[in-house]
């Protein structure tokens, strides 16, 4: 047996490399690391202290969605730093249009949003976890508003 650490990075096929680039970087602030070539651009999270956090590889504008139902990554997470960092990624993936759905999970408040190609992607924050079993697990309709006003006071 051995451990797995963590997720380092993700690397996605898109259509249009630059088209995701500017995605990630204006709504979720990432930053380019390398960019071989203009289809094969690499992106490290603002946070992260990784060497990349994303690759993003251009296939293509006439490149096939799969069908539905297909077998593949549902969705990438990037956790962030805060709550108050969970509602500036709200705004901003709301401003992009991107934003496609919101949850409480118990253990994290999670919002879902589609990057230009419709690969899905999860911006959360985790709930401390002294939390978690009040809460109780499940998925419910993330109150935003209300979480930051009760760790606010």
């Amino acid at each position: 047996m051995f451990t797995v650490k963590r997720l380092n990075h993700i690397v996605l096929y898109v259509r249009d490399a630059q088209r995701a680039l500017r995605f990630y970087q204006d709504v979720l602030g990432f930053k380019v690391v390398e960019a071989p070539s203009p289809q094969a651009v690499f992106l490290r999270a603002n946070g992260s202290d990784n060497h990349h956090d994303l690759g993003l590889f251009g296939v293509g504008p006439n490149a096939a969605q799969p069908p539905e139902p297909r077998i593949g990554l549902y969705h990438a997470a990037w956790e962030v730093e805060s709550i108050d960092d969970l509602a500036r990624a709200r705004e901003a993936l709301s401003a992009a249009g991107a934003l496609r759905g919101e949850s409480d999970h118990g253990n994290s408040l999670s919002l879902y949003a589609a990057d230009p190609d419709g690969n899905e992607l999860e911006v959360f924050w985790m709930i401390p976890r002294e939390e978690w079993e009040t809460r109780g697990f499940g998925t419910r309709r993330l109150d935003l508003a209300g979480e930051l006003a009760r760790r606010s006071a």
